[in-house]
């Protein structure tokens, strides 16, 4: 499984299959965020071993990431973070949408935007918050949270 750990508690990667729920589960993750729009669980898992969250976005500069879909995954994360657990965000590649997931999760936590696309670019070189229509939900989501927070 080609996940990358962005901090002791977060992983961003793609796609996880059946065996790597169990790896992520004995990795203390108890959380999945899964940013995918068509496709829910990995063929031959009904009943994964922790919660997986389902927030149906596509990767696509016309179509972008519902705010209220960032929210509810930080919430949920900060909760489960909180709690002492770890938490898994995906999309098909761990490029995009988990990305933007991930750094919404360490907005939440008190980092800046930058600092949180900075660390994400460095533990995970295949990550690109840069892309503009990445970038521009990762800033609205930093100024909508600062608001409500």
């Amino acid at each position: 499984m080609s996940f990358s750990r962005i901090t002791e508690e977060l992983f961003i990667g793609p796609m996880p299959t059946v065996e790597d729920y169990t790896r992520l589960y004995d990795l203390g993750v108890r959380l999945v965020l899964n940013m995918r729009f068509g496709r829910r669980l990995p063929a031959g898992l009904s009943n994964p071993p922790m919660q997986v969250l389902w927030l149906r976005s596509f990767d696509n500069p016309l179509l972008p990431i519902p705010l209220p879909l960032l929210f509810k995954g930080a919430h949920a994360a900060l909760e489960v973070i909180e709690a002492g657990n770890k938490v898994y965000t995906h999309c098909a590649h761990g490029r995009h949408r988990s990305v933007a997931m991930g750094a919404a999760i360490l907005i939440a936590q008190g980092r800046t935007p930058e600092e949180a696309m900075a660390l994400i670019k460095e533990k995970r070189p295949q990550a690109d918050p840069e892309a503009f229509y990445i970038k521009s939900r990762i800033l609205a989501f930093a100024r909508h949270w600062r608001q409500v927070s």
